[in-house]
């Protein structure tokens, strides 16, 4: 048997306990002898290359027998993305908390723990995302699974956060929220996003503080707002109008350089005569001429201000995210509009400037003494130089420390 066995637990990817050997060599759990020895075998046991190296660990994990009858090339790489995984998977174990998980911290702790061997964050990056979400309570697969109560419906001052609920809508409001919509509400401007909704809903819509309500040119919205507000004014977002006839006009000029023919001034002609009837069939039937017209008030044009947020939410929500991680998010946000307004309405209107942690001091003060050190190089420093620098960092890094005590 070899000497200086290095043995690490890890597991597969179906939670199956799995030993490495020298961050070399993966064996996986065989089967438990009568005295609760377990042995493990080589994963390329069962592959062409039949390999029969074993282990036999005892109860307590001690070694008592190691075959190392190898026939393959080490799998070092390989070996120290299992480890990985396994030591990232215990850290989001361990956190109470999922939501509050950030991957590339635990990753930056693992990889400093392993060393040079560790892989790449984006080589396992999927994988910890996997874990994060399984710490979740299980997934909502269709509208009907939505719980009516649940600890996730109470927002950071544990307040009701969900509001309303029916067999096709849920409403999520704080009552801080309900105030600002109480206290200012002239204009609503409104937006639907099908990047940030679950995968069992459709749209996920934004409201931003009701006099006027501002939206795209969707009846069914206007219709509801109109049924809920009924005093409520529509005003339809300008750039949607502007797009619209925008497109339709790019096709009639394709649809003539397309024919294009002698005729050119009658061709012009009949376009224009597409392009009102277009207008005339699309526009003024359908919705009321107040709703786009703003001849005379130009306060709002667009609904810009629900767009921009709903732009801000598909950049901090994954593609179509899990119901819970949804709600966590919502929060998170009510949360950060809840302190900012505190922080307004006490009169100051600048966030405060981030303050510099320890880790942040120490890693300017290296760097500095970094450039110190490579300057001493070229001016030909002998040794003593060099430890005398490095002693004065040594000094500098225990002054950080006393002043955080």
């Amino acid at each position: 048997m070899e000497d200086n066995i290095e043995i690490e637990i890890s597991e597969t990817n179906r939670g199956n306990e799995q030993i490495i050997i020298n961050k070399k060599h993966k064996f996986n759990f065989s089967f438990q002898r009568k005295d609760k020895s377990k042995i493990y075998r080589c994963i390329e046991y069962k592959t062409l290359n039949k390999c029969k190296s074993l282990i036999i660990l005892n109860d307590k994990k001690e070694v008592l027998k190691y075959e190392s009858l190898h026939n393959h090339l080490e799998k070092e790489i390989d070996v120290s993305i299992s480890v990985a995984k396994h030591r990232i998977k215990e850290e989001i174990k361990k956190n109470s908390i999922p939501m509050d998980i950030k991957p590339k911290h635990i990753f930056n702790a693992v990889s400093q723990e392993m060393g040079l061997i560790c892989p790449d964050y984006s080589t396992i990056r999927s994988q910890i995302i996997r874990n994060i979400n399984k710490q979740f309570p299980p997934n909502i697969k269709s509208f009907d699974d939505i719980p009516i109560e649940s600890e996730y419906y109470k927002t950071k001052r544990n307040e009701n956060f969900m509001i309303f609920k029916n067999t096709d809508l849920i409403i999520f409001q704080s009552p801080f929220q309900a105030y600002l919509f109480s206290n200012y509400y002239k204009n609503i401007f409104a937006d639907g996003t099908f990047y940030a909704a679950p995968k069992f809903s459709y749209q996920s819509n934004t409201l931003i503080t009701t006099i006027n309500f501002h939206y795209d040119f969707e009846q069914g919205i206007s219709n509801a707002a109109k049924k809920v507000f009924p005093n409520i004014n529509i005003k339809y977002c300008v750039w949607y109008y502007k797009r619209s006839l925008e497109k339709q006009k790019n096709i009639l000029r394709y649809h003539e350089v397309k024919n294009n023919n002698d005729n050119l001034s009658k061709k012009k002609y009949n376009n224009f005569q597409q392009f009102l009837e277009y207008f005339n069939k699309n526009y003024l039937p359908k919705y009321n001429v107040n709703n786009w017209n703003y001849y005379e008030n130009i306060e709002h044009l667009t609904n810009n201000a629900s767009e921009s947020y709903n732009s801000y939410l598909n950049n901090i929500f994954p593609n179509k995210p899990l119901f819970y991680k949804l709600i966590y998010i919502l929060k998170e946000e009510e949360n950060l509009s809840y302190n900012d307004y505190q922080r307004r309405t006490k009169g100051n209107w600048k966030k405060e400037q981030k303050i510099f942690s320890a880790t942040d001091e120490i890693k300017i003060l290296i760097e500095n003494y970094k450039s110190k050190e490579i300057n001493l190089f070229y001016n030909g420093c002998n040794r003593n130089e060099l430890i005398k620098l490095w002693k004065e960092c040594l000094i500098d890094l225990n002054d950080i420390n006393i002043n955080l005590k």
